[in-house]
This record gives structure tokens, sequence and C-alpha cells, in this order.
């Protein structure tokens, strides 16, 4: 497994100020509104001089447009929410928790039991578990529908690029222009490299992706054999991130399937320290899944 860094929200924050090419055409002032956010709507990326595509940008970062996956362009897509109970986030009506349809073809047998089991849950007044809620992390592809509530923010290195969302500063590292290692262990974001594709598309492929995790919101297992191919490709707009998902995974699913995922470049500033793990490890006394706790102190 290639070597964990650590890296402080400070840190991140001189990275992207030192990225003099990360600028932006205009600062922001007065920008229209959207989506609860303000919107980038007069600043754009500028190209970077060495052809690389640019994805970094000094206090703006890139919101989800939401945090469930889109359908592909066509083919096999990903879980959706069952039609006689479609979820509402509590930004769109009452609040709803996920019921996954299970209908979808895609699905192994046990993997369809799993979600059954968690929609029964639901469905019987119970709180399902939410590893964004309980400072789990999100894994992969679920990286990319984590929060829509927290900026990512992309770091581009020399040799590898980092994946950030602010939230408890969940990071995926990627690493340029290099195979993947011969027997890496599965790990919580697994083993990515890439590479850049154009002027406009970073490739990520990831493996060893821990089972412990989701591929999705609806809490849609899979093996340790995952394979996943994400392609981050810059909007000409200069303030739009289109990514295209690409899943295999014979032990869970049926068949190779896709998912699209966008991202807005929105006005942020500061990136935020927000410790997910500082909370109650069992709030309200509800008996949801407990925060995680390592066995031993990293330092």
């Amino acid at each position: 497994m290639r070597g964990l860094k650590v890296y402080t929200a400070a840190a991140v924050a001189a990275s992207l100020a030192a990225a003099s090419a990360a600028t932006l055409d205009q600062r922001a002032a007065g920008l229209p509104q959207g989506a609860g956010f303000p919107l980038a709507a007069e600043g754009t990326l500028k190209p970077r001089a060495d052809g690389i595509p640019n994805f970094a940008a000094v206090d703006y970062g890139w919101y989800e447009v939401g945090d469930d996956f889109l359908p592909p362009d066509s083919g096999p897509g990903p879980i959706f929410a069952d039609p006689k109970h479609p979820y509402r986030s509590n930004q769109s009506g009452d609040p709803t928790y996920r019921v996954a349809d299970t209908s979808n073809p895609i699905l192994q047998p046990w993997v369809r039991q799993s979600l059954e089991k968690a929609n029964a849950r639901v469905l019987a007044g119970g709180i399902p578990y939410n590893p964004r809620e309980r400072c789990w992390p999100a894994g992969v592809p679920a990286f990319t529908v984590y929060t829509r509530v927290r900026p990512v923010y992309i770091v581009q290195g020399a040799k590898d690029v980092l994946l950030i969302n602010e939230g408890d500063a969940q990071t995926r590292h990627v690493y340029l222009n290099v195979p993947h290692s011969m027997n890496p262990k599965p790990s919580w974001y697994g083993e990515s490299v890439g590479h850049y594709e154009g002027h406009d598309t970073l490739v990520v492929d990831t493996i060893a992706i821990s089972d412990k995790t989701f591929v999705d919101n609806y809490l849609t297992p899979h093996t340790k054999a995952l394979h996943v191919v994400e392609r981050y490709t810059l909007v000409p707009d200069g303030r739009t991130m289109e990514v295209k998902v690409d899943v295999e995974d014979p032990g869970a699913f049926t068949t190779k399937w896709s998912a699209r995922q966008t991202y807005r470049l929105r006005l942020q500033g500061e990136v935020d320290e927000s410790p997910c793990a500082e909370n109650h490890t069992n709030f309200f006394s509800l008996g949801v899944a407990p925060i995680p706790e390592a066995k031993t102190a990293d330092f």
C-alpha cells in the first residue's frame, strides 16, 4: 500500500493559496444565489500554463448538486429510491430516510437481501446507519455523494492529487502516472492511481476498497474485488465539474454499471476544520451505529 500522508486544514489551505495558477478570473462580489450557496457565476478557473487541467481554486470549493448519483447516459445504472418511498432531503420538504429500490437488476441476491434489511429498519420507524453522520469514511465511489453541504477541495501536486471533503477532512490520495501496487491491503479509500487526459479530465482508478464501506447512501454493499474508475471532467464554463463513475464487482453486481455526479464551483473561503468525532458517541440515546474509535493512539 502506498504511504499515507496526513494533511491539516491549515496545510491544505496553504497548498491551495500557493497555487498561483489556481486563481480565478474575477473575485466574487454580490454573486447571484443558488441552492443556498453563492454561485461563482462571475469567476471561472484559469487554464494552467502547463496544459494540465486546473481543478484548484483559492477560496472556492466544489459542491455536489445532490447526494444521490445521477443516472448514466445509457446502460445499467445505480440504486435509486423506491418510487413508493421517495427520498427527500431537509432542503426539499419534509425529510425522509432512504428506502432503496431493490428491483434494480444489477443486484446479486445477497446484496438485495442486505438492502431489504436496511429498508425494513427504516419502514419500521428505525434510524438507518449513515457513514457521514457517524464519522465513518465514505469509501469509493460513495465519496462523490458523501455530502452536498460541505465542499470538496482538489489539491494538485506533481506526483499526486488530493481529493478532500471538508467534512471531517475526509481525504483521498490519487498517485499520478504509476501502476497499482501488486497486492494492496484493503483500506477505507482503497488505492487510487490516476492520470490526466487532454486539458480537461482527471481519470482515477481505485481498487482495494474495504468492504466495510458502501457504494452509495442506500447502504449498497460490495466485496473486496470492487473496482471503480472515475473521470473528473471540467465543463467549458469553468465552474462546473462532471464526474462519470464506472463500477465493477462481480461478487456484488450482475453487471458493470455507471453513474454520474455534477459539482458546482462556489465561494467558500478558508477551509473549515470540522472534526466529526467530537460529537457524542450515541446522541439522543437512539441506538445508532457508534462513532469509530481506535484501539491504540495514533501518536
